[in-house]
């Protein structure tokens, strides 16, 4: 069965809409995409998906052809569409129907103008048509006078709840029989119970922070209840680090969740929610260092376990989890390690608060601060010609009267 499905990416698609279309593929049915809007977003086209853009200046241009093909459909439709103030609807029904003649059947995903093209594509190629209502289109939909003449030539109307079949019954006059409710689905192998731990990496993407380390680490214990949460994205550095395509690379995508830069109570929130923070800092291959990362003392304080590397100044505060760089397997022992033990994890944790509290509370500000004060009032005792402060000049000069 082949689908031509109109909807809207205004940025990207709808979830629901992918998921549905996603499924439908996967049942059997071959699925052409006509997008009323097209940006991108979070859920865009699969690459097995033929999507068919429209275009206003092509669009205009081919009105005259249609017109000479079907002079008499056209014509009464361009009526019908001027009545019913649906010009626009009407056009792009004539774009897309140069590549929708081999549907079998017209699927519009929503009730509004997704239903209205559908409407007159129908209207023109006389191929079945099918909508799903959702809810806003039932409450303000952007023609409602079109929108009853649409329903009332749908072939299927599908709906999602048994109150919008009541609503289309008493506002639309739509008989209950003409209504299928099937209501929005949900992979049940993906979305189910589950007691993941959560393995949390707070870094730029640069290849110090060991982004590759830790990746192939998980890789390589092959648990499924491992989730790797990836806080950060690409600095200002130019050796960045293609982490999304790594992940992608080792086959571990579907356990590596991509927050981006995160700052305030959103990264707390990470924070918080994890079950260890790894971070496998090492030399890069320029022979760059880190100098002690924020990310480490950040999880510390909120008193998680932490598993990082013998690198420079981090054995000398953090006294355990530590591999050494580049190490895949024994990152992955260590892993194993704290995953293995709950015990081990609250011990930790509370080590890692008070060694916070001892090494890298705000008295560092403070210090830094003194530090400051100290060397201006040095500079100032022991030099007599320091220069005069802007309320010292303005004292010595003499008044207006005076002058």
């Amino acid at each position: 069965m082949r689908i031509a499905a109109i909807a809207s990416m205004k940025r990207g698609l709808e979830q629901f809409i992918y998921r549905e279309l996603e499924h439908i593929e996967r049942a059997g049915a071959d699925i052409s995409l006509f997008p009323t809007k097209s940006r991108p977003g979070l859920y865009n086209p699969r690459p097995s998906w033929r999507v068919h853009r429209w275009s206003p200046l092509r669009a205009m241009l081919w009105q005259p052809w249609c017109f000479l093909c079907h002079p008499w459909t056209y014509v009464s439709l361009l009526v019908h569409a001027l009545k019913l103030r649906a010009l626009i609807d009407f056009v792009i029904a004539w774009d897309y129907c140069r590549t929708m003649s081999d549907a079998d059947v017209i699927y519009a995903t929503f009730g509004d103008h997704k239903l209205f093209i559908g409407y007159f594509c129908k209207r023109i190629l006389n191929k079945p048509l099918a909508v799903e209502i959702h809810a806003y289109e039932l409450y303000d939909n952007p023609n409602p006078a079109l929108f009853a003449v649409a329903l009332a030539n749908c072939d299927q109307i599908i709906t999602v709840t048994e109150h919008n079949r009541d609503l289309l019954e008493s506002k639309f006059d739509v008989p209950p029989d003409r209504v299928e409710v099937v209501r929005c689905g949900v992979d049940l192998t993906s979305y189910r119970p589950g007691n993941k731990f959560i393995i949390l990496i707070v870094a730029f993407f640069v290849e110090r922070k060991g982004h590759e380390i830790l990746l192939k680490a998980v890789q390589k214990l092959a648990n499924p209840d491992l989730e790797v949460w990836v806080v950060g994205d690409r600095g200002a550095e130019k050796d960045s680090v293609d982490v999304r395509g790594l992940a992608a690379r080792l086959g571990i995508e579907q356990q590596v969740a991509f927050f981006g830069k995160l700052s305030g109570t959103a990264l707390r929130s990470v924070f918080h929610a994890c079950d260890v923070f790894c971070l496998p800092c090492r030399f890069d291959s320029s022979g760059v260092a880190e100098g002690f990362p924020v990310a480490i003392i950040e999880a510390m304080a909120v008193g998680k376990p932490v598993i990082t590397t013998r690198h420079v100044e981090i054995p000398r505060v953090v006294p355990e989890i530590l591999v050494d760089e580049n190490d895949i397997d024994g990152l992955a022992d260590a892993i194993q390690q704290v995953y293995q033990s709950e015990a081990l994890r609250t011990r930790l944790g509370q080590q890692n608060r008070q060694i916070a509290e001892k090494v890298f509370s705000v008295r560092n500000a403070r210090r830094t601060k003194e530090l400051l004060h100290r060397l201006v009032s040095t500079v100032e005792q022991s030099d007599p010609t320091t220069t005069p402060t802007a309320s010292e000049i303005a004292a010595e000069q003499p008044s207006p009267v005076e002058a």
